[in-house]
């Protein structure tokens, strides 16, 4: 029995650190392609290889595809939005400021990653894009919520309709800035002047 223990023992040594060798490539996968694609939304799987310092046969055993890649990518990037809103004192401000500060954040976030965006949405498609983006988007279906009780955001159309196009107008400003039409500085004041706008109760629009 004591063999059979010490046989045990001398073979999980290798797994582990077979277990660690895998997880430290992925890490440094996912990682160059956060880089890679924030860079060039036509990066190939072999670049992302490339930048990572695997072989493109180690690449594949972990994201067997480009979409299964990109969901990762995605999903990370997701990650540090979630952190980003984390930290804005929402509970502590009037909803329609929350929401500037929200928005403001959001794009602060977009705008790293704008090719990586491009990328994904090419592959993953709008529907599977909006599902990624769900969580931050609850933050801002909360603030909208709370600003149509209080009266600082208009409560004449429907919620799902403004929650649309809060998420809608993100993405155009992300599309303007990459086609050359309106510069990334610029973005945050537009947004936050189109957002007012729109979202004001007519009352006060008027």
């Amino acid at each position: 029995m004591a063999t059979d223990r010490t046989s045990t023992a001398a073979g999980a040594g290798p797994r582990v650190r077979r277990r660690a060798d895998a997880e430290r490539s992925i890490a440094a996968i996912v990682e160059a392609a956060l880089a890679v694609f924030g860079r060039d939304a036509d990066a190939t799987m072999a670049d992302i290889a490339r930048a990572a310092g695997v072989g493109r046969v180690t690449l594949y055993s972990h994201f067997p595809s480009r979409e299964d890649l990109l969901e990762e990518v995605m999903g990370r990037a997701i990650g540090e939005a979630r952190t980003v809103l984390d930290a804005i004192p929402v509970q502590d401000l009037p909803a329609d400021q929350a929401l500037a500060e929200v928005v403001r954040s959001c794009w602060q976030v977009l705008d790293r990653y704008r090719s990586l965006q491009a990328a994904a949405v090419r592959v993953l498609g709008p529907e599977r894009m909006r599902a990624h983006h769900d969580e931050p988007m609850a933050v801002v279906s909360d603030l909208l919520a709370r600003g149509r009780k209080d009266g600082t955001v208009r409560a004449d159309l429907p919620h799902d309709w403004l929650l649309a196009t809060v998420y809608s107008l993100l993405h155009t400003a992300a599309a303007e800035v990459e086609a050359g039409r309106l510069p990334a500085a610029d973005v945050p004041d537009v947004l936050e002047a189109t957002l007012a706008s729109v979202l004001a109760p007519p009352e006060q629009a008027s």
